[in-house]
Parts: structure tokens; sequence; C-alpha cells
């Protein structure tokens, strides 16, 4: 049973590294994906010409693919465990990133970018959840709640950033600064290895 939300709650979330460090998780990977995906839909009509539906085929398949990828992650996760499933799925999430920004301007690449990022993007999520609870059971309840409230940070970040890159005409760099910010979320990860899990 987790505990009651209270101040004492809060304090101790705060001084918890690893809570903290997942967190940070969360915020640096919602950040780097919310930098090209707020303006998707113009990027690619801006980098490669094509219109409304061949935009919308990229969409759509965003979407399948991240219920393929949360559906992996959850055959997984048992046998992997949290951190490993996290790892291997924050991996695909900045393949399909680093994609985007290195086919940046040829539609069919950057369509089958997106689909891989797609698959990283909600299991890289639900893991984060998984892991916080991990971390510190009895406080899952305020700790999952501040995941929350990491990912609309990041969200809202990413939108900014990525907006100041789109009124500057810089399309092609949206796609190398959501890989860098995806890059820091998974050396992240790295580092929050649990001392129990043996390498890959």
């Amino acid at each position: 049973m987790g505990a009651p939300v209270d101040l004492k709650t809060w304090t101790t979330i705060g001084r918890d590294p690893m809570i903290l460090a997942l967190l940070l998780i969360t915020t640096l990977q919602m950040s780097g994906q919310f930098v090209v995906f707020t303006y998707m839909g113009p990027l690619l009509a801006r980098l490669t010409g094509v219109g409304p539906d061949p935009i919308a085929l990229v969409f759509a398949c965003y979407g399948v693919c991240g219920v393929i990828g949360t559906f992996i992650a959850s055959r997984i996760v048992d046998s992997w465990g949290a951190w490993k499933t996290s790892l291997l799925f924050m991996w695909v999430l900045l393949a399909g990133l680093a994609g985007w920004a290195l086919s940046a301007g040829i539609y069919a690449p950057m369509a089958v970018s997106v689909a891989i990022w797609g698959i990283g993007f909600a299991s890289t999520n639900s893991m984060q959840q998984v892991r916080l609870v991990g971390a510190a059971p009895a406080l899952a309840s305020a700790s999952v709640s501040l995941n929350t409230s990491a990912l609309y940070i990041g969200q809202a970040t990413g939108s900014a950033i990525g907006g100041f890159l789109y009124a500057r005409d810089l399309f092609y760099a949206a796609g190398y600064v959501a890989s860098a910010f995806v890059a820091l979320a998974l050396v992240t990860v790295i580092l929050t290895k649990p001392r129990h899990v043996k390498a890959m």
C-alpha cells in the first residue's frame, strides 16, 4: 500500500537519487520527441513536399507501431526486467529519431524512421512507470504522479524548442536536437542500471 501523499512523501522523493534520475529520463526523452512530434506534419511537408495523405499515413504508422511496441514490452518485461526492457526501447526510440535526422528530406526513410520511433515511444513511458514503482513501492502513488508532470514538462520544453527551430527555418536541425535529448535520456537509463542486473 502506498504512503499517504503528504509533505514528508515529497521530501522523501526529493532525496531519492533513483527516483529523481527516473523523472529526469522522462523529461529528457519527452523533450526530444516533442521537438519533432509537435511539428511533424509541417516538417514533413517542408522537408519532402508531400501532401496531407502521405503525412496522415505517417501519423497512422506512428500510432499503430506504438501499440505494437507496448504489446512487445508487456510480453518481455517479466523475463527481461524493467531496466533491460526500458534500455531496449530507448535504443529503438533513439534509432527512430536519428533515422529521421539522417534521412530528412526523403519521404520513405523518414516514414520508416517514424515507425521505428513509434515502437519505442509508448513502451518507454510504460517502463518508466514500472521502474518508479519498483524503485520505491511505498512512494509509487506520488512518484508516478510526478512522472506525469515530468512528461508534461518534457512536452512543453520540446515543443518550445521545436517551435524556436521551426520559426527560424531550421527544419533539418530539429531531428538532431531531438536525438541529442533522447541520447541523454539513454545515458541516464544506462547509469540507473540496478546492481543486481547482469550486463546484456
